[in-house]
């Protein structure tokens, strides 16, 4: 994804050139360069760990929101970003400002002295060193990819591991199977710290269940000891000991009722006397979470939406646990007006398509495939034929944009909109318009 140019371009593509050759998931290179730095994971506020294959941003964000509402200061590192870098690196409630983040940058090269380092691996120690260096009440640490030896696992104690659902993706390096994945998730957590689950397929489960087990960290799992669903246009938490009744998260999706219900149980095994039932609800119903399932009204692709009369939607879910919820989604949508559906989509080439797609096998939306800049973005034709093998016909536009006007001069009554696929198409939607940048 190219970066808007800013004052720290220079360094990153510097750092860019360190990339080893061949990707080796290992701690040792994050080890070293954090004791260059003088350890900044070890001068960090409380840090809520959270990992997971679908849902982890989503838990992120829920929790900022709420501990926010409580009045706390916030440090969060997420990944991807969208738009600009500094999207990635939040201190104490805003973006790190482009000054701030060139000088990090500048002492992580410094301090780096040329050796070998993942772009991941700069990003979170930059994250790390800033994070150290500013005051705040809680950090918010998403994992990268799988856990045991992601970047972010430097981390030598946690307030709390949170680990929210587990499902295939980048089987090239977490392994082919659910209990192989589950168990690089579940090197998060730690001794003694606690740990809370969101809802899991029993084999995932039991890795998850028994590394807590093992390591003395007291489990706290949804559907097990508590639960979350809706009920008459609201959200109700189940907990150990309290029943408690909240608005529908703000964020699209019967899916966000998980996630949302998950950050409530994490909220809540925070030590912190200020997350009250009042500043959860005001949080869980103003969550913002730039490219899941997101409504698009601005910028260019938005007005031209509106102008037409169709709902615009917005959303990076790129593996097949994502594009279930997303077909749920959008086909209650089409359940509820009888307006027709088309799926905008693009994916990189290491996905699985053919699972991607087989979630709108029931749905039988029009689907148009298009380009989009990553030198890993599967060609369209080949999403075409991965959407033909899950019974669906598909077409091939040479721009989202482009794609949208297609759909939009379509005959019938406005169709619901979902560009969708990958978080750098989303980015390049979203960049089309400073207007819909993220905040």
């Amino acid at each position: 994804m190219s970066d808007h140019l800013r004052a720290h371009d220079a360094a990153l593509e510097r750092l860019r050139l360190l990339h080893p050759k061949l990707i080796d998931l290992s701690l040792g290179r994050m080890h070293r360069l954090c004791t260059a730095l003088g350890e900044p994971q070890r001068k960090l506020p409380p840090v809520v760990h959270v990992a997971g294959t679908n849902g982890k941003g989503s838990t992120v964000a829920f929790l900022r929101a709420i501990a926010e509402a409580a009045g706390l200061r916030v440090h969060v590192f997420s990944s991807p970003h969208l738009v600009r870098f500094a999207e990635r690196i939040r201190l104490a409630g805003a973006l790190i400002s482009d000054a701030h983040l060139a000088e990090v940058l500048e002492r992580v090269e410094e301090a780096n002295a040329g050796e070998a380092i993942t772009f991941f691996e700069i990003t979170t120690a930059a994250a790390l060193l800033a994070f150290s260096e500013v005051e705040a009440d809680l950090c918010l640490l998403e994992v990268g990819l799988g856990g045991s030896l992601d970047a972010t696992n430097v981390l030598e104690r946690p307030a709390l591991s949170v680990i929210a659902p587990v499902d295939h993706d980048h089987r090239e390096f977490l392994g082919d199977t659910i209990t192989a994945i589950a168990g690089e998730k579940a090197g998060i957590i730690k001794r003694g710290a606690p740990v809370v689950v969101g809802r899991q397929c029993d084999e995932a489960f039991a890795v998850i269940e028994a590394r807590a087990l093992a390591l003395g960290a007291p489990l706290t799992a949804m559907g097990v000891e508590f639960d979350a669903w809706s009920e008459r246009g609201r959200l109700i938490v189940q907990t150990p000991d309290r029943l408690l009744d909240l608005p529908l998260p703000s964020l699209a999706g019967p899916h966000q009722i998980d996630n949302a219900g998950l950050a409530v149980m994490a909220a809540l095994q925070l030590p912190e006397a200020r997350i009250d039932e009042d500043a959860i609800s005001l949080g869980i119903a103003s969550t913002v979470w730039p490219a899941r399932m997101q409504r698009l009204t601005r910028g260019p692709f938005g007005e031209r939406a509106q102008a037409a009369g169709a709902d615009l939607w917005l959303d990076g879910g790129h593996n097949p646990h994502a594009a279930a919820a997303l077909a749920r989604t959008i086909g209650d949508m089409a359940a509820r007006d009888g307006r027709p559906v088309a799926v905008v989509c693009g994916l990189l080439a290491n996905k699985d398509a053919d699972g991607f797609f087989a979630a709108f096998r029931d749905l039988q939306p029009r689907i148009i495939a298009v380009p989009f800049e990553a030198d890993t973005a599967s060609p369209p034709a080949r999403l075409v034929e991965a959407a033909a093998r899950a019974g669906l016909k598909a077409g091939i536009s040479g721009s989202a944009l482009e794609a949208l006007e297609t759909v939009l001069a379509g005959d019938g009554p406005p169709p619901h909109i979902v560009i969708c696929g990958s978080l750098y198409l989303a980015g390049e939607v979203l960049a089309a318009s400073k207007e819909t940048w993220p905040t």
